[in-house]
């Protein structure tokens, strides 16, 4: 059968969707491309804000049209908090929750053996439990940079946030089942694994981990794993995805840069410069408990890349607030902020609160924390002019005769040249940053 994904929402689905379709190809099926002609259209939906939902339907409606006679499964966050409103959707054969999709290609061919019965499998959130290992990935769309989930659910419960109800509590990967991943993927050529999960600083918190891994004491969170992969031998760097300052503080930070296999960017979600409204998103830290860690980061290396998210317009956000947040992206001088506007959620606490602020002034401060996050970027560009940075290339724009890459600490770097020159596809090259350019740096 011709299989076609079309994934929303983070790296952690992304990183299922490569999981089912190495899977599949396991199977003898083929894999085509989201806007083809499939047997089986699988959707992986995300939650975050109503748009997310709203395009997860949009998306279910457009691959049944393609072909008619199609199988579509939707799983993810959306299918799991919502399951009734997603087997409700026309065209809909199959529905599975965050910790079944492991399953979906038996769930397929039980489907396919008796069509017109739709399948529901979507457990309850006391009831996800157990990670949901999707075996060994040796192969993912890019050639040069890999995902490898560590990690699954959280039990942080900002008030703003479905993601702890999608994803269940707290559940870590076996650190062998990472390790060996990323070992068959840097034997494979990968020079770049990334480290994702629901909330990847809270690897290794169950109560009862060090019982299964008592060889893991004297390491916490996520460290486990950097310093486990980063025994494997082979020239190839660590990226996380995110730390949580819900979770870490800047001690933490201090112990990760012993492992020099680690690139010098985090992405630190902030969500709100006011410690009014962290307290009320139910967010356990301060902004001078934030600025620590930024404080500790910077000292290591002063153009470290910090990348952010920040919400515009929580209830009850006034504009002290919103400069607050204002505030914090000028002192940081973030590579990359990522604003949003304040979306209500089904079932969280902030869903409940007074003082919802109307569309047209979240609008206006996400705007004015885009711009903000904008200026910090080029001052960012502007101190790391004249540096140099290890760039690992992973492009090559052949009418702009241009290779493409990113440095250690995040930054998208330009640098002329051709396919019979010394610049190579995914090599690392030390390159002299020059001066801002297009959504990055120009390198020589």
């Amino acid at each position: 059968m011709k299989i076609a994904f079309h994934t929303l929402g983070c790296k952690v689905n992304q990183y299922e969707t490569e999981a089912l379709a190495e899977r599949f190809r396991e199977n003898g099926h083929e894999i085509v491309g989201e806007n083809d002609f499939a047997d089986v259209y699988i959707i992986n939906t995300c939650t975050v804000t109503a748009l997310a939902d709203r395009k997860s339907r949009q998306y279910i409606r457009r691959m049944k049209k393609i072909n008619p006679d199609s199988i579509v499964a939707v799983t993810g966050c959306y299918s799991q908090v919502s399951p009734d409103e997603v087997a409700a959707v026309e065209g809909v054969n199959i529905v599975t929750g965050t910790n079944e999709k492991s399953l979906i290609p038996a769930i397929v061919m039980e489907y396919k053996a008796n069509p017109g019965q739709q399948i529901v499998r979507v457990k309850k959130r006391e009831e996800l439990c157990g990670y949901d290992e999707m075996g060994i990935i040796t192969s993912m769309e890019s050639r040069t940079r890999a995902y490898i989930k560590v990690q699954e659910g959280c039990n942080r419960f900002c008030s703003y946030c479905q993601i702890p109800y999608a994803r269940g509590d707290v559940r870590s990967r076996s650190p062998y089942d990472v390790v060996a991943e990323a070992k068959a993927l840097v034997e494979k050529g990968f020079k770049e694994v990334i480290l994702a999960g629901i909330n990847t600083a809270l690897y290794g918190y169950e109560s009862d981990f060090y019982e299964k891994y008592p060889e893991c004491e004297g390491l916490e969170g996520v460290e486990i794993v950097i310093k486990m992969i980063s025994d494997i031998e082979g020239d190839f760097r660590i990226r996380l995805s995110s730390l949580e300052p819900t979770v870490i503080n800047a001690e933490y930070v201090k112990r990760l840069f012993k492992y020099p296999k680690l690139c010098p960017h985090i992405h630190l979600a902030l969500q709100s410069g006011s410690d009014r409204v962290i307290e009320l998103m139910n967010r356990h830290y301060t902004r001078n408990e934030y600025l620590e860690i930024v404080r500790v980061l910077k000292e290591f290396d002063p153009n470290y890349g910090i990348s952010t998210d920040i919400i515009a317009g929580f209830p009850g956000e006034t504009e002290e607030d919103y400069r607050d947040s204002i505030d914090m992206i000028n002192q940081v001088t973030y590579c990359k902020v990522h604003a949003f506007n304040y979306s209500k959620r089904p079932g969280t606490k902030a869903a409940e609160m007074k003082g919802h602020l109307p569309p047209e002034l979240k609008k206006k401060r996400t705007l004015g924390l885009i711009a903000a996050g904008e200026e910090s970027q080029a001052r960012f560009f502007k101190n790391s002019e004249g540096e140099t940075r290890r760039v690992l290339f992973e492009e090559f724009d052949v009418a702009a005769s241009e290779f493409i890459g990113y440095t250690d600490n995040y930054i998208r770097v330009y640098v002329k040249g051709d396919e019979s020159g010394k610049y190579r596809l995914n090599e690392f090259c030390d390159i002299r940053l020059i001066s801002q350019y297009k959504d990055g740096m120009k390198g020589e």
